[in-house]
């Protein structure tokens, strides 16, 4: 693999945005480059990273000659650049970024809930606004897996990762998984995949490579 094709992407180890496209390239055992951006001391807003992303977040994907970001749209270039995860049918792919559109509105709460408790005080009248929001985003998640292993078709996709990959942070806002059974049969089906990891064990904190070899 040349540097032009190898996969190299910028994070931060408290983003959930940042966990969902490492968890995909974990999921794939592809090789790829990891290059940390402190959000902490406001590294994100610095011209270097404003180069790559001219809204100042992470994560970022570069990849032969093109820069990629907002982690949705990193998912989905990364399941039609490398096949994994993409979906077996036409139809599979586009619900597939149809659940990533619905995430990026609606999962996004959860994480609102969980920045404000663990990382910003706010006004208990902003969390009673939120907390109901994340809770209905994840009982939605819950009724649409009933009956069924994965959100799309009968194997993990991009939808799976993208909403997982938000949701995973839930007990830090105080929400409980075990009150939505359909969605803790499913992360379990995850983490059983060979490659998964939770996000403080596989985000690091330092610059680092990545070179799985697939079993």
């Amino acid at each position: 693999m040349t540097a032009h094709d190898r996969l190299t992407l910028f994070g931060s180890f408290t983003s959930s945005s940042s966990y969902k496209p490492m968890l995909f390239l974990s999921l794939s055992r592809l090789p790829f480059s990891f290059r940390t951006v402190n959000l902490k001391i406001g590294k994100q807003n610095e011209p270097e990273h404003l180069a790559r992303n001219r809204y100042g977040k992470v994560p970022v994907l570069q990849h032969r000659g093109l820069t990629i970001v907002q982690s949705n749209v990193i998912l989905s270039y990364l399941a039609g650049a490398t096949g994994c995860f993409e979906g077996k049918t036409e139809q599979d792919r586009w619900t597939a970024r149809e659940w990533l559109d619905w995430e990026a509105d609606q999962i996004t709460n959860v994480a609102k809930v969980r920045h404000y408790s663990r990382f910003r005080q706010v006004d208990p009248a902003v969390m009673d606004y939120f907390r109901p929001l994340a809770e209905a985003a994840i009982g939605f998640v819950n009724k649409s897996l009933e009956g069924r292993e994965w959100l799309v078709g009968d194997a993990p996709t991009i939808a799976d990762i993208g909403c997982w990959g938000r949701m995973v942070f839930m007990h830090e806002g105080g929400l409980d998984i075990n009150r939505w059974p359909n969605v803790l049969a499913w992360s379990n089906r995850l983490k059983a995949m060979e490659g998964f990891a939770l996000p403080y064990d596989l985000i690091p904190s330092k610059d680092r490579e990545y070179d799985p070899v697939k079993g």
